[in-house]
């Protein structure tokens, strides 16, 4: 269920291997104990052209879209864990962020659901 969008300048793909990012931010979000691991989705978008702190900065945010019914505490601890992990991977990125929202159940709709 849950999913991770990774929002970053296009340089991110040559600082580390996209690959090893994905499975970082994976496994993260499984170590925090609020998803299974087969449930977590995780994607790469890179941007070829951005303005970040008005300029060519390099940038990382992660847009993670979980299912209600977390609280805020919980939703804070992720977003920690998950930067705290890319920070390290990426120490010369200045802009590292995320932010969670919730998918309301009521409208959710998946395939195994039709």
């Amino acid at each position: 269920m849950p999913h991770f969008i990774l929002d970053c300048s296009e340089n991110i793909l040559e600082l580390q291997d996209p690959r090893k990012t994905l499975e970082a931010v994976l496994e993260t979000a499984f170590s925090t104990g609020l998803f299974e691991r087969n449930d977590i989705k995780v994607r790469l978008n890179p941007f070829k052209h951005s303005l970040v702190q008005g300029g060519k900065a390099d940038f990382i945010h992660v847009f993670g879209n979980i299912m209600e019914g977390r609280t805020a505490d919980q939703k804070a601890e992720l977003s920690f864990a998950i930067v705290t992990t890319l920070n390290t991977l990426f120490p010369q990125v200045p802009i590292v962020s995320m932010n969670v929202r919730d998918f309301e159940k009521e409208s959710y709709c998946n395939k195994t659901m039709v």
